[in-house]
């Protein structure tokens, strides 16, 4: 059982000036966790290695147990891609349109590449359980919890300090970095040994410096400064508190080992089989040469006098694999892992369906998506007090990615339009986008400047007349 180190321990070990020793532990504990372990598996599920299916091989038993590996019988190992799709469903449902903010200065404020990496994080933070955002200055880096190594205080539960370390091979060297709330500081072990011989790199470091530049001095620290918390925020995945492998795993696992017993049994068990009757003075090198002359002569002729046999026969036989069951248990099983994700499953629904059914068919995405979306303006907003941002307009807007009946909902703004007015009716319109609603907008506003502009009397008032 792993230990929990909090913030309170680092305290302990860096006053006792046992600073580099503690970091070694931490990362070893880390690495021993459950959490850890289930997020490295959640990492294969999701690049469609099913840790289970690729584990499993067939052994020959004997009268003593388990013996070897049966390195003669079909061995497929198919992985569905189920997981990856599904937590991709859910993540771009919410945002695979990027986060807006009723002040769209906020936006800008975040840096352009805030959407895909705020992604990036929520994905981590669905399949780990929790993922870790670094902001730094005007740009936001994510810290997996493959990765990353929090110290939360033990009183009130704030995330305080953590390790972020790495390393690119097994017997490469390992390097971390401590982020504390007086700023940060990097380490690098000697060798990729065991004991984690870690040696300060960079020491103490603010996270802001400022710098200004002359013609004659050139750059210059002018000033450092350090956030008012530590300017690294924990998003959790759902208020569960877990991986979403969790619950899922075990129906993934059944559906591929089906997929692949299925096709072990299509190659283990051949189509047609042959039953030689009488012929026991044949020893295997006599049957291999009775099969292969079988195959390309397609007749062949079994030696049976050497063997004192006066009469022999040889009959085939077809052997089916079991398929409607196997079939029909694949099918509930899909069925049902939509069904415990609460993922839209698109065999549920048909192309001519109503937008009532479509909506029907996304209750279960919309109630995962509210649980989801609640995480991710925790994290955004803590993130903005961080920026010192507040108010009403640091409010996140997320905006669903939805399949929907467009002609259906076409005919009910036109059915409307007479109660509305342009803005609303191009907002409501699921054809137009928001660049073309401002192009529209903007358009029809300079035309009718133009048409105010226009002298009563003039020939382009008569021409605008006779059109009229």
């Amino acid at each position: 059982m792993s230990t929990i180190y909090t913030y309170q321990d680092f305290e302990q070990y860096r006053d006792a000036g046992r600073l580099l020793e503690f970091i070694a532990l931490a990362i070893k504990n880390h690495l021993n966790s459950p959490e850890y372990m289930m997020a490295v598996d959640a990492d294969l599920y999701d690049h469609q290695r099913d840790v289970t299916v690729n584990q499993y091989t067939k052994l020959i038993a004997d009268r003593a147990g388990p013996g070897f590996a049966d390195v003669t019988a079909a061995n497929n190992r198919i992985s569905s891609n189920f997981f990856h799709r599904l937590n991709t469903q859910r993540c771009t449902y919410s945002l695979g349109n990027g986060v807006d903010f009723q002040d769209h200065a906020i936006k800008e404020r975040l840096g352009a590449d805030f959407d895909n990496q705020f992604y990036r994080l929520a994905y981590k933070a669905l399949i780990h359980r929790e993922c870790f955002g670094f902001w730094n200055l005007d740009r936001l880096y994510v810290f997996p919890l493959t990765e990353f190594v929090p110290f939360y205080d033990e009183e009130t539960g704030a995330l305080r300090a953590g390790i972020r370390f790495w390393q690119l091979a097994d017997k490469k060297p390992i390097t971390a970095v401590l982020y504390t709330e007086d700023g940060y500081s990097k380490y690098h072990s000697k060798t990729a040994t065991a004991g984690y011989d870690l040696v300060l790199v960079d020491d103490l470091r603010p996270y802001i410096v400022r710098v200004a530049s002359t013609p004659a001095d050139g750059d210059m620290v002018v000033g450092t400064e350090n956030y008012s918390t530590l300017p690294i925020i924990r998003m959790k995945g759902s208020e569960l508190y877990q991986s979403t492998l969790v619950g899922m795993r075990e129906r993934i696992d059944s559906f591929d080992l089906i997929q692949s017993g299925f096709a072990n049994d299509l190659q283990d068990c051949a189509q047609i089989y042959w039953i030689i009757e009488n012929c026991n003075g044949m020893d295997d090198d006599d049957l291999q040469e009775f099969m292969n002359r079988l195959r390309i002569n397609r007749v062949a002729t079994a030696d049976t006098k050497s063997a004192g046999i006066d009469s022999a026969s040889l009959h085939p036989y077809v052997q089916d694999v079991p398929y409607e069951s196997r079939m029909a248990y694949l099918d509930h099983i899909r069925k049902a892992i939509y069904e415990d994700f609460g993922a839209l499953d698109v065999h549920a629904v048909s192309a001519n369906s109503t937008n009532d059914h479509l909506d029907a068919a996304y209750q279960p995405m919309d109630e995962n998506a509210d649980d989801f979306e609640y995480q991710c303006i925790d994290f955004i907003q803590q993130l903005l007090s961080l920026m010192g941002v507040t108010g009403e307009g640091a409010v996140p807007i997320f905006k669903r990615n939805r399949v929907v009946n467009v002609k259906e909902q076409v005919d009910i703004v036109l059915a409307e339009a007479t109660y509305l007015d342009d803005e609303t009716i191009l907002t409501l319109l699921p054809n137009i986008t928001a660049d073309m609603r401002e192009e529209i907008l903007t358009r029809k506003e300079a035309e009718s400047m133009e048409r105010l502009e226009t002298p009563v009397n003039s020939p382009e008032s008569a021409a605008i007349e006779e059109e009229v």
